[in-house]
């Protein structure tokens, strides 16, 4: 009989800590879940809308002829107070190529970024560019179009 007492407590026991353990398991893990809903303003993302105004961030190219290489300029203005420079630009793959200098511009400075895009993608295309600034800014940039083949006619040979 007293076994049975002291196996009756044990469990007891046993039962009183694993309740406790799966509370602060079940606490912590609801505490860190409402920090992460409410981020602090140093961990948003920088509004560029407030440092640099583009000319435009979606370029249309039109119909291009498949294979020949174009290039077009992005234009855009520092509105800030402060001076802005580039850190980096990412295209989506191989075929676009840019054209930029890091900078720094100054405070209402205009300046631009030269892209070009070599032709090889047969009928619609649509690329995305991505530049990275100073401050933790960046900026998507997009162009599209589409290519066409052309046609060579053949001219019949005179014979003499």
């Amino acid at each position: 009989m007293k076994f049975i007492s002291n196996f009756i407590f044990v469990k007891n026991k046993i039962c009183s800590y694993m309740r406790r353990f799966v509370f602060c398991v079940a606490a912590f893990l609801a505490f860190s879940s409402v920090k992460a809903q409410n981020p602090s303003a140093s961990t948003q993302a920088p509004d560029i809308t407030r440092v640099l105004n583009f000319k435009e961030t979606d370029h249309d190219l039109g119909k291009i002829p498949y294979g020949k290489p174009v290039e077009f300029d992005v234009v855009m203005t520092n509105i800030s107070k402060d001076s802005v420079k580039i850190e980096n630009v990412q295209t989506q793959c191989g075929c676009t190529t840019p054209k930029w200098q890091a900078g720094p511009y100054a405070a209402g400075q205009s300046f631009k970024i030269t892209l070009g895009f070599n032709g090889y993608t047969d009928g619609h295309f649509e690329k995305y560019v991505t530049v990275f600034f100073s401050g933790g800014l960046s900026q998507q940039l997009k162009f599209h179009g589409d290519t066409f083949k052309e046609t060579v006619q053949n001219t019949p040979n005179k014979t003499k």
